[in-house]
């Protein structure tokens, strides 16, 4: 038995039972309905990589679990991870702590946010085997899939937002079963890691409070980067007072996903990364902008073919995104 959070969780013996480790896990509340992965002890190992399993990273609202090396690896074992991915969720883990993320505000809302990771920098997407292409959100690749579910099994575990005890959410949201995704790379804008001051040959991880996503497309013919921004803004202010409540919220950002064919169109109209964010913010309007300042607006090439874009909806609570490096990666 290790400690994950306000209880213990088995570690199994090799020749376990699977069907026997499953509905012990499921009895326990320490799965997320989804069948798992057997944490035994030589997973456990694996995944741990000659780390101290004591070592702690600090205590995760709400219940204020401890965040132990060993607690973070048995999320990572029964996620699906590999043990070149337990960095990836460690220093997500880690970043959900800082006080502008406001995890505990997440954490414990009836509303609908989670934690989902970008991940950035080539190299380490490469060597991680992520998905920055199509379908990047959604299902088929092995490493978001898994990065994603190990990020919210702490969250749940380690932090105790288990539902009607930690979380209160009314409905929650698919994302809740976690969500983790690559950035691609485009020369209309640098990685957001590096423009938030990070080596941009070196792996990052940026962790974003989402509560929910909204398909966007472009004005017919898709020909000026107004055409393309314009119908992202109208999903950002339309969103931002969906959640409003009819009070005017404090300001915050937002997060504009790019397929590279509408990152060209920016690109051949003139415009650079900037350009293309004072636009959202100056059309926004002066009586409630979208976002607190024009590097606010996180514009991120992602995606596969197609002129579809997203916008990652951040939660109205108030939260901003926090940006950790990546150590090896």
């Amino acid at each position: 038995m290790i400690q994950l959070g306000d209880r213990e969780a088995p570690v199994f013996d090799a020749g376990a039972d699977w069907d026997v480790a499953q509905a012990a896990l499921l009895d326990a509340q320490l799965s997320d309905g989804l069948p798992m992965v057997v944490p035994t002890a030589a997973r456990m190992a694996a995944m741990l990589g000659g780390r101290d399993p004591a070592l702690s990273y600090g205590m995760m609202p709400p219940l204020f679990g401890e965040m132990t090396a060993e607690a973070i690896a048995w999320c990572c074992v029964a996620a699906g991870c590999v043990p070149a991915e337990f960095p990836v969720v460690l220093e997500a883990a880690i970043a959900v702590l800082e006080p502008e993320f406001n995890l505990l505000g997440i954490q414990t809302t009836t509303g609908t946010p989670t934690a989902a990771a970008l991940v950035h920098g080539e190299r380490a997407i490469a060597a991680l085997g992520m998905n920055a292409a199509t379908n990047c959100l959604g299902p088929g690749n092995r490493a978001n899939a898994c990065i994603g579910r190990a990020l919210r099994l702490v969250l749940t575990n380690v932090g105790g937002a288990r539902p009607e005890i930690g979380s209160m959410a009314t409905m929650g949201q698919p994302a809740k079963y976690g969500m983790a995704f690559a950035e691609g790379s485009h020369p209309l804008a640098p990685p957001l890691h590096a423009r938030r001051g990070l080596p941009a040959a070196e792996g990052a991880v940026t962790v974003i409070g989402l509560s929910g996503t909204i398909e966007v497309l472009p004005e017919s013919g898709a020909e000026t980067p107004e055409a393309v921004l314009r119908p992202a803004l109208a999903a950002m202010a339309g969103a931002r007072e969906a959640s409003s409540g009819g009070r005017h919220r404090d300001l915050g950002e937002q997060f504009l996903l790019l397929p590279p064919e509408m990152a060209d169109v920016i690109l051949k109209g003139g415009w650079d990364l900037r350009a293309a964010q004072e636009f959202l913010l100056r059309e926004s309007g002066e009586a409630w902008p979208i976002a607190r300042a024009a590097e606010d607006i996180h514009i991120i090439i992602t995606g596969g073919a197609g002129v579809k874009m997203t916008c990652l909806v951040p939660w109205g609570g108030g939260t901003f995104c926090v940006t950790r490096r990546l150590p090896g990666l």
